[in-house]
């Protein structure tokens, strides 16, 4: 999959189709205190979200729960490793519900650091946030963007009862490379069983997932995987540039060209993935995958199937 420009380039020089835009603005400004106020964390800072600029000055950030120590350790992720203690803010739903009420959000993404210190992994302070969101207000969409929960049926049961319009976990790689890009306790398949049992549970539920190139797959092992994906029923997929976030991660073997995040697109739409979101840039959050996600909801109802109000504010 390697061209022989991506060869000649030295590693760590970024190509000219990886832009961002620098953190600024009012909306930034505005989110910022927001969080800080509340005492909230966000994926795009702890992860170092090449995004963060643009979707902040886009009114759009993902919360990301159970403060912001992770108990595992991917080779790729920037996310504080270490050991939490069990410890939980049981205010943290409200808070979550108030700044998400004070942003004026229609589609919000939860998602949570790794919390193998806890029995059920933080399910049910997950679900305690989605309902605390929709009783300040019913009409918010709500995305969870999960670990696996170590496999655990009944905490998948848990979150699953306060319904979110999306349930998403990440696939992050190709089954080859699984094992160095993700800590010891993540496995590919256990995986693809969350995504296959979320659809077993809840039917109706909309399922996400993402995957990230440019760490030595090869093109085979890509579509392999987005084969899988669809094999579990998942109904939205993105693809994006592996970055490093600092020294002490994984290298980037490849810098891929877009034509090749345009191939992948147009394959996925054939494999049957309901929305494929794929660039260099495209992350798990995706502002282009959420609102295609908002806009289908509003036109067809919640994941659940229940009636919707279609509200434009």
């Amino acid at each position: 999959m390697r061209s022989r420009a991506n060869l000649d380039r030295p590693q760590g020089k970024k190509p000219a189709w990886i832009r961002v835009q620098a953190p600024g603005g009012e909306n930034y400004v505005r989110i910022k205190e927001t969080l800080r106020e509340r005492g909230l964390h966000t994926v795009c800072e702890e992860a170092r979200c090449p995004n963060l600029g643009e979707c902040w000055r886009g009114g759009t950030a993902t919360f990301m729960l159970l403060g912001d120590t992770c108990t595992r350790a991917c080779a790729f992720c920037a996310v504080k490793t270490g050991n939490p203690k069990g410890i939980v803010d049981d205010g943290e739903p409200e808070k979550i519900a108030a700044a998400v009420g004070a942003l004026k959000l229609r589609y919000v993404v939860l998602t949570t650091v790794d919390r193998d210190d806890l029995a059920d992994g933080g399910a049910a302070h997950y679900a305690a946030s989605v309902r605390a969101i929709r009783t300040h207000d019913p009409k918010v969409l709500i995305e969870v963007l999960t670990g696996d929960f170590q496999g655990k049926d009944d905490a998948l049961r848990t979150l699953l009862s306060s319904e979110p319009d999306v349930f998403a976990h990440n696939l992050e790689v190709v089954e080859r490379l699984s094992p160095v890009a993700r800590d010891r306790r993540a496995s590919y398949r256990t995986s693809l069983d969350v995504l296959a049992r979320v659809k077993r549970i809840a039917p109706h539920r909309l399922t996400k997932s993402s995957l990230m190139v440019g760490l030595g797959e090869t093109e085979a092992e890509l579509i392999a995987a987005m084969r899988d994906l669809r094999a579990a029923n998942v109904d939205f997929l993105t693809i994006g540039q592996y970055l490093r976030p600092s020294p002490l991660h994984l290298p980037v073997a490849e810098f891929v060209e877009p034509d090749a995040f345009t191939r992948w697109r147009d394959l996925g739409s054939e494999l049957g993935f309901r929305y494929v979101a794929s660039g260099p840039l495209v992350r798990s959050s995706y502002k282009a995958a959420e609102h295609f996600i908002e806009s289908m909801l509003r036109g067809e109802g919640r994941a659940a199937g229940t009636e919707a109000e279609i509200v434009v504010r």
